[in-house]
C-alpha cells in the first residue's frame, strides 16, 4: 500500500498547508465516504460545509475557498483542486495488469507486421498483415487490429477494441474497452426498383491524432472516401458516435451518448455535451460549445453556446424556458 506524507503530497502539488496531522494518507475518497488516512477535495464552496463531518486527514481545496481545517487535520490550498487533484491520483494509480511475455503465445501476429520495441500483445489479439505498432504499444487481450493499420508510440489499446483495416493512429493515445474504430459508415439509397436499399460502400479510413482518448463503446466510422479525422488531444467519452467523414480539430471534447452524423465539422476546442446529437453537414466552429441534451440542426460560430432542440443561442433557449414556465402558471 503507498503511503505519502502531508508534505509528500505538497511537493507534487505546491500549494499552502494549513493545519497539522500525525496521519499519512494512504489513499483518496469522495468527501462523504473518506476514512482517516485518506485525502479528498473540494473544488467548489457548495462542497465546503461537509468538511466539518468528514473523516478524511486532508483536504486539497481551491484557495479561494476559507475553510479551517480542525483537530488533526489538514487543508492543501491550491489555485485548482481539480488539476491538483488529477496530480494526486496518478500518484495513487495502481500498476497496470501484467504480461507474462511481451507477446502472448495465444496471439496471432501475422509475419508481415511490425512490432516496435517494447510493445506488448496480449492473450488471444490479432495483429493482420503490414500492420506497424510504434514502440510501447501496449494491446489488451483480445484486441484485434486490421491489415496496413498504424499505430504510434506510447498507445494503448484495451480489450475488446476492433480498428479496421488501413486506419492510421498517433502516438500517445488510449482507447478504451470495445471501441470500434473504422467500421462502415451508415449510408443507403432507395434502389431503382424502389424494394429495397442499396449500400453506399464506404472506402476511405479513419486517421486518429496524437494524445486522443476514446471512451467505452465508442465508435469511429471511416470515410466514404478521403479520410474521418480525429484531431490531436481530442477526448471521447463512453457510448459516442462519430460518423464517416467528420473532421475533428484539436482538443475537442464529447460527452457521453453524443453523436455526430456523417460530414460533421468540428474546429478547435470545440465542447460536445452529453446526448447532443449533430446534424451531418454541419460546422461548428472553434471554442464553440454545445449544451447536454441538444440538436444542432445549423452551423454554430466560434465561440458560441447553443442549448436545445434544435439548439440556438443559450441565452435565447433561457429566455424560452422562462417564458414556458410563466405560461405553465
Amino acid at each position: 500500500m503507498k503511503s505519502l506524507t502531508i508534505q509528500d503530497i505538497n511537493t507534487m502539488l505546491h500549494g499552502e498547508i494549513v493545519g497539522h496531522t500525525t496521519q499519512s494518507i494512504t489513499g483518496l475518497e469522495e468527501i462523504k465516504k473518506a476514512q482517516p488516512n485518506q485525502a479528498t477535495f473540494i473544488g467548489s464552496r457548495k462542497y465546503a460545509n461537509l468538511w466539518a463531518d468528514s473523516k478524511a486527514s486532508l483536504a486539497i481545496i481551491n484557495d479561494t475557498i476559507e475553510l479551517e481545517p480542525g483537530d488533526n487535520r489538514v487543508l492543501i490550498k491550491v489555485k485548482n483542486a481539480d488539476l491538483a487533484m488529477a496530480k494526486l491520483l496518478d500518484a495513487f494509480t495502481l500498476e497496470a495488469p501484467y504480461f507474462s511475455a511481451e507477446i502472448h503465445p495465444s496471439a496471432i501476429v501475422d509475419v508481415t507486421a511490425k512490432i516496435g520495441n517494447g510493445s506488448r500483445v496480449g492473450a488471444g489479439c490479432y495483429v493482420g498483415k503490414d500492420v506497424v505498432l510504434g514502440a510501447n504499444v501496449t494491446l489488451y487481450p483480445n484486441v484485434t487490429i486490421l491489415d496496413e493499420t498504424t499505430i504510434g508510440n506510447d498507445t494503448v489499446v484495451w480489450s475488446g477494441t476492433v480498428i479496421r483495416e488501413r486506419s492510421v493512429i498517433g502516438s500517445h493515445c488510449i482507447f478504451h474497452t470495445n471501441v470500434s474504430i473504422g467500421a462502415d459508415g451508415f449510408g443507403y439509397r432507395p434502389s431503382d426498383d424502389g424494394r429495397g436499399l442499396v449500400k453506399i460502400p464506404h472506402i476511405g479510413n479513419v486517421v486518429i491524432g496524437n494524445g486522443v482518448e476514446i471512451g467505452a463503446n465508442s465508435c469511429v466510422d471511416r470515410a466514404k472516401f478521403s479520410s474521418t479525422i480525429v484531431g490531436d488531444g481530442c477526448k471521447i467519452d463512453n457510448l459516442v458516435q462519430i460518423a464517416h467523414n467528420c473532421v475533428l480539430g484539436r482538443s475537442c471534447i464529447m460527452a457521453g451518448s453524443s453523436g455526430l452524423a456523417g460530414s460533421v465539422t468540428l474546429g478547435d476546442g470545440v465542447i460536445i455535451g452529453g446526448s447532443a446529437s449533430i446534424k451531418d453537414h454541419t460546422t461548428i466552429h472553434s471554442g464553440a460549445t454545445v449544451g447536454a441534451g441538444s440538436g444542432v440542426m445549423n452551423d454554430v460560430a466560434a465561440g458560441k453556446t447553443v442549448l436545445g432542440y434544435p439548439a440556438v443561442d443559450s441565452r435565447e433557449m433561457l429566455k424560452q424556458w422562462v417564458a414556458l414556465r410563466k405560461l405553465a402558471r
